[in-house]
């Protein structure tokens, strides 16, 4: 691994700020709000490595190296798939800084590094749309999930993976999770895989949806909502459950002719039933702009009917899981909330609570931004 620093400078002015702690915590935690701290920025298209950093899609929190691992959603276009490590400093009071501490490369099974479309037309490969990352609270290894490509068709995966990026296993996946180009069934394009989280005690997984799949129903518009399927694996790919999401409508209307969108771009564990849930939407104004719409709700699986074996949502009788808002980022009157995707938990702070990091993806774009917001978790 490439071990240079370069130091980000800051976004906000903040003050000087003692060491925190080293750890993580592995048991259950209860959130009944989040109180924002500070937020730190990457300059768009900083140069890392003979890399271009952007698009990061994903978080999480490596405690034995107290390090921070971002992932990259660049489809092999303007680098490999890659994913950056990263030190951040901060306490209760303030961020003060992110210093990149490393770039490792994702390989496909074959050893090689995963291509980009162009590439695919040329060669039998896969192309990448990764969007979520974990560490591996065994042994600080990596997993991560790609959305998969329905017009190549390409399946959504999840993969563990070394910390340099080599490929160890491809999670088994029901049937359910293969795309289709007929658009009747399976994920829609690009709306797949983007939440993965391990359960506290590191011996199973969530893995989310970020839209409805074809078969069970219409995506959120503004005049309604839907419903996304969010699975709990054990670590060889065993269900153990799946559970309806009631996706909001979207909260705005789109200019005429524009686009607008809501889905799951992220979920953090908080026990074995529930966790956190990142809804992002952007929607697209009259003259061409966006606008970034982000809520974090709390989910309960318990008392939820499993569905795995409902084919289709339509029409079913189920029982959907249970959700509370615990924040509408919107009404912090931040600068700007980009396009939100990426969520974990960080060390504790001082006073024992957890501290929460969420990442932006800045799609490589001039008109948004890569930004990092940090929380302190009110128990």
């Amino acid at each position: 691994m490439k071990k240079t620093l370069i130091t980000v400078a800051c976004a906000l002015a903040l003050s000087a700020c003692a060491p925190f702690a080293s750890k993580q915590s592995t048991t259950s935690e209860t959130v009944s709000g989040l109180r924002f701290i500070g937020e730190q920025r990457i300059p768009l298209r900083q140069q890392y490595h003979n890399t271009v950093i952007g698009g990061l899609s994903g978080i999480d929190y490596d405690a034995a190296s107290d390090e921070w691992v971002m992932i990259s959603d660049d489809r092999s276009n303007i680098n490999p798939a890659r994913y950056y490590r990263a030190k951040l400093k901060y306490d209760a009071q303030s961020f003060q800084s992110v210093q990149l501490t490393g770039v490792e490369t994702f390989l496909q099974l074959n050893g090689a590094p995963y291509q980009s479309k162009e590439e695919h037309k040329r060669a039998i490969g896969e192309v990448p749309d990764l969007e979520t990352i974990r560490v591996d609270p065994r042994d600080g290894s990596i997993w991560y999930g790609s959305e998969g490509d329905v017009d190549l068709e390409l399946d959504p995966f999840i993969r563990h993976a070394t910390r340099d990026g080599k490929h160890l296993y491809t999670l088994p996946l029901p049937p359910l999770f293969k795309v289709s180009r007929d658009q009747k069934s399976g994920p829609r394009n690009n709306q797949s895989f983007e939440g993965l989280s391990f359960t506290p005690d590191g011996q199973t997984m969530w893995v989310s949806l970020e839209a409805p799949m074809y078969q069970d129903g219409p995506e959120a518009a503004p005049e309604h909502g839907g419903v996304n399927r969010f699975t709990h694996f054990t670590r060889d790919g065993k269900v153990l459950g799946q559970y309806a999401y009631p996706l909001e409508a979207i909260p705005a209307r789109p200019g005429k002719g524009k686009y607008a969108d809501n889905g799951v771009s992220e979920i953090l564990a908080l026990s074995e039933h529930r966790m956190l849930v990142m809804e992002r939407s952007g929607v697209q104004a009259d003259n061409g702009t966006w606008a970034d719409y982000v809520r974090i709700y709390e989910l309960d699986t318990e008392g939820a009917s499993d569905i795995q074996h409902l084919p289709t949502l339509k029409g079913a009788s189920y029982t959907p899981a249970k959700k509370r808002l615990v924040l509408d980022l919107n009404k912090l009157n931040l600068p700007i909330v980009d396009n939100l995707e990426g969520l974990a938990f960080g060390p504790r702070l001082a006073n024992g609570h957890a501290s929460l990091v969420m990442i932006s993806d800045d799609n490589f774009s001039k008109t948004q931004v890569t930004q990092f917001l940090l929380f302190e978790v009110i128990p």
